[in-house]
């Protein structure tokens, strides 16, 4: 991704996780904050990652209905002594990686396990020391959601817990325009289950529908 792109996603993405539910704010009006805050930016002439074309026609972003099945508490485990790796993406590039932790949680019952990182380069920056990355695929990927996974925006916890909330899952920048280079989620990172939360996939026919009917409208 571009670096100032990249680095606006993860201030409004991180400004929006939720560390603890507000007593003055429910869980359904935590998500939509967290929707229409992405919807404005994908509106954005400057900030958007879409083409041109189909930001002038963008009318916001599908997404799952808030769900509190994937509003889980998880145990987080501080992994020391990992060594610095190069993470695959949707291009030629590599950026560098470091797997921080693990967490371990619960969904209707069933035992996970996921992997979170942190990017080399965006812990020298004072800004985003404390940001952690949680790419991962589940079995809705390539059918309700997009086919390389989605990814969450964590900081670093100051307990051995920590709130993971799926309804929060973004697309990566190159669901949208392939100029982008995109992270792609380890395998160690699939969940064997369908993450019904967060954003749906991005889909051209819905582009297009709305392409037709602005048309219909002028004529």
């Amino acid at each position: 991704m571009h670096k100032k792109i990249m680095l606006f996603i993860l201030i409004v993405l991180s400004n929006s996780i939720t560390i603890g539910q507000s007593k003055s704010t429910s869980f359904k009006d935590e998500i939509t904050k967290f929707q229409e805050e992405l919807n404005n930016q994908y509106s954005d002439s400057i900030k958007s990652p879409l083409l041109e074309k189909d930001r002038l026609l963008f009318q916001g972003l599908d997404f799952f209905e808030p769900n509190k099945t994937f509003f889980v508490k998880a145990k987080f485990k501080r992994t020391k002594n990992e060594k610095v790796f190069e993470m695959k993406t949707s291009t030629a590039r590599r950026p560098a990686y470091k797997k921080y932790g693990e967490i371990k949680f619960k969904i209707n019952g069933k035992k996970f396990k996921l992997n979170i990182y942190q990017n080399q380069r965006l812990m020298n920056n004072k800004l985003y020391a404390d940001h952690l990355f949680l790419p991962f695929t589940d079995l809705t990927n390539g059918d309700e959601s997009y086919g390389g996974g989605r990814y969450i925006d964590l900081t670093i916890p100051s307990a051995n817990t920590m709130i993971i909330d799926f309804n929060k899952a973004y697309n990566p920048y190159c669901c949208y325009n392939s100029r982008y280079s995109c992270p792609i989620p380890p395998k160690e990172n699939h969940l064997s289950i369908k993450v019904t939360a967060g954003v749906k996939a991005f889909k051209e026919e819905n582009i297009n529908q709305h392409r037709i009917n602005s048309i219909r409208t002028k004529n």
